[in-house]
């Protein structure tokens, strides 16, 4: 038996085996995010901003707060997202801290006397809950942002499509190389958007970061679908 008889190609995945690849990808990549910004926080209040201590994450989610229920009153995913934010809030509120009695713990911290170091531990206790609570909220907007990411890989796939059948009739130069590359890159760009937003240790409105996401993205998508191969 020859060689190359012997190298059987890798069974294709299907598509429960590809729904949990990809769901364990969201995961990893939620927990992830989750962890630089706790960080981030823990970081700032060690350092940057130890006289506002958890006062910053909470004055950061009231902010985000304020910002959602003033711009996002309807939306294409949700017909009340403000209450449907509120209600998520509320419950991961309920089920993280009160029935895990952690928001009874810490006020026990902070009315006993006890050292310094407990007070500090308190105190970043503290800022973690409100942390995950904005987390919550921006894993919430991403989800409501999720149809201009569509969008963005739709015009790119028209875009690449269009450039290709130029391509193949114009008699153009295929790299290979350059589709590899691209087809690399698509959910590392997917991705990195939500880890930055979800990660950032202030309040900014999303937009900021999503929309040159979201133009990266679709023009990734453009690039990895006009340098397919001419012929298949």
């Amino acid at each position: 038996m020859s060689e190359s008889a012997a190298v059987q190609k890798p069974p294709s995945q299907g598509i429960i085996t590809t729904l949990l690849s990809w769901t364990g990808r969201v995961i990893s990549a939620l927990m992830v995010s989750l962890c630089f910004s706790l960080a981030a926080e823990w970081v700032g209040i060690a350092f940057f901003w130890p006289g506002l201590g958890a006062q910053h994450s909470h004055m950061m989610m009231r902010k985000e707060l304020g910002w959602f229920a003033q711009n996002v009153q309807q939306s294409l995913l949700s017909a009340d997202p403000v209450g449907q934010l509120e209600h998520c809030l509320q419950l991961t509120w309920q089920w993280l801290f009160v029935n895990t009695k952690v928001v009874e713990w810490l006020a026990s911290l902070r009315i006993k006397p006890s050292g310094e170091i407990v007070r500090s531990a308190a105190v970043y206790g503290e800022a973690a809950i409100y942390i995950t609570l904005t987390f919550v909220l921006r894993v919430f907007i991403l989800l409501l942002t999720a149809p201009l990411f569509l969008l963005a890989a739709i015009t790119g796939v028209i875009d690449g499509l269009v450039r290709r059948d130029i391509r193949r009739f114009g008699c153009g130069y295929e790299s290979g190389f350059v589709y590899h590359r691209a087809k690399r890159m698509v959910l590392p760009v997917f991705f990195l958007a939500w880890v930055i937003y979800l990660s950032l240790p202030f309040s900014i409105p999303p937009w900021v970061v999503l929309l040159p996401a979201a133009f990266l993205f679709g023009i990734t998508v453009s690039i990895t679908v006009g340098t397919f191969k001419k012929y298949i």
